[in-house]
């Protein structure tokens, strides 16, 4: 699977920039020596002007490179966090109707598309209006919206998984059902669902910069999204303000979508050479 990955250029292209990223966010506080929300120069000041503040600062004179720094450990957490709890609901909800059919199947379908009737993202506007804007309120607003997907997914896959030879054969060899689900059914199911957690967590960050464009984002939390946010109001005469966070979720988005792209190509071979033909 490793050579098949390393082999796609594209996909090394996007390991590349997302350790970039994560190294930068990792060691934000030994690259700058204050904080994102310390006044370190006069308001305004353009990038690349020669004072030790390569991209500048905002309306308070506070340093864009150092936020932007900081800001990737917020938009990663949230997005990573987030897939995952989504992970943990969709899964064995996906799992548990795949298997057991019937009414369990007609029960769990129903209550998914109960959260699919509302578009995603307003649904999260909704619910992050609600409770007070925190991390916390964000993430899991942005988790129960991504879920539904992971358990049409799962459910897809075990319904196919558990027709096959070996899954009988466990039965035949007194298996309980729930131990053939963990032991023999789920473990077949990783793949599709590696690829689809990691375009997750992209799409994750995208709509925290989004709730956070709206005003719904945590005011005491430096991320991409809340420098966007913050930057709307005087965006045609300090441009760089909502450039620069702009073109880093650019870069962190496309860098997890080259890495979907060649984990599925990786994992899935077959499909991949029958789309090529």
């Amino acid at each position: 699977m490793w050579k098949r990955f390393s082999s796609n250029i594209g996909a090394m292209i996007g390991v590349v920039l997302l350790l970039a990223v994560i190294g930068i966010a990792l060691f934000a506080p030994l690259i700058f020596a204050h904080t994102p929300w310390q006044m370190v120069q006069r308001p305004f000041l353009t990038p690349f002007s020669m004072d030790g503040l390569p991209l500048g600062t905002d309306t308070l004179g506070r340093d864009v490179a150092s936020q932007l720094a900081y800001g990737a450990r917020v938009s990663l957490l949230v997005g990573l966090v987030s897939t995952l709890v989504a992970l943990l609901i969709g899964v064995p909800l996906g799992a548990l109707a795949g298997f057991y059919g019937n009414w369990v199947d007609e029960g769990a379908m129903r209550f998914t598309e109960f959260f699919q009737t509302i578009p995603n993202f307003a649904l999260a506007i909704v619910l992050v209006a609600i409770f007070e804007p925190t991390l916390a309120s964000i993430t899991i607003a942005i988790a129960i919206v991504s879920w539904p997907p992971v358990a049409r997914l799962v459910r897809a896959e075990v319904m196919s998984v558990r027709k096959r030879e070996f899954v009988d054969a466990a039965r035949l060899a007194g298996l309980s059902r729930p131990r053939i689900l963990l032991t023999q059914v789920l473990p077949n199911t990783v793949s599709p669902i590696i690829v689809m957690a990691s375009l997750m967590v992209a799409t994750a960050i995208l709509l925290e910069s989004s709730l956070s464009f709206l005003g719904l984002g945590d005011p005491n939390a430096m991320s991409w999204g809340y420098m966007i946010g913050a930057a709307r109001t005087v965006i045609r005469s300090a441009w760089w303000l909502s450039f620069f966070p702009g073109i880093a979720i650019v870069i962190t988005v496309l860098a997890l979508n080259l890495i979907g792209e060649g984990l599925n190509d990786a994992l899935n071979p077959h499909l991949s050479r029958r789309g090529k033909a």
